[in-house]
């Protein structure tokens, strides 16, 4: 089941992202994410798969820059095609707020790499190491 996420979801969303074998986040970027992620759960929406009585993968995006800001499956739950269908509901929330391109980075060569690739995400380069993509935005 495909929900909105609401502010009880947190922990295990946070065991969603820690639980991942590929972009785990570095220590220097978890007071930046929890910050983000902060503001999300006041101003934004996460999205979540809910599956087995847990939440098994999730996707938000931040309407302020025009980022993809998260989209982690927990690793027993990949290959199940739940990226695949919370990534538009993410991207979706990024056009409503009147954004025409949705942009990411990812770690190069990992499985998330190839994820984009493969559903029309243009590779424009590498900021800190990571690719950045971005995909055109089709108007409502």
């Amino acid at each position: 089941m495909i929900r909105k996420a609401t502010i009880a979801d947190a922990p295990r969303i946070t065991e969603v992202r820690h639980a991942v074998r590929e972009n785990r986040l570095s220590p220097g970027n978890v007071s930046r994410v929890a910050d983000t992620a902060g503001w999300l759960y006041e101003n934004g929406t996460f999205w979540v798969w809910e599956q087995d009585g847990a939440v098994q993968g999730f996707s938000a995006a931040d309407p302020r820059d025009g980022t993809i800001f998260a989209l982690f499956v927990h690793p027993d739950y990949e290959g199940r095609g739940i990226g695949r269908a919370l990534l538009p509901l993410a991207c979706e929330d990024l056009r409503r707020a009147g954004h025409t391109v949705a942009t990411l980075t990812t770690d190069p060569g990992s499985r998330a790499d190839r994820f984009y690739r493969l559903n029309g995400w243009t590779d424009k380069g590498r900021e800190k190491g990571e690719v950045v993509f971005e995909l055109a935005l089709k108007p409502g």
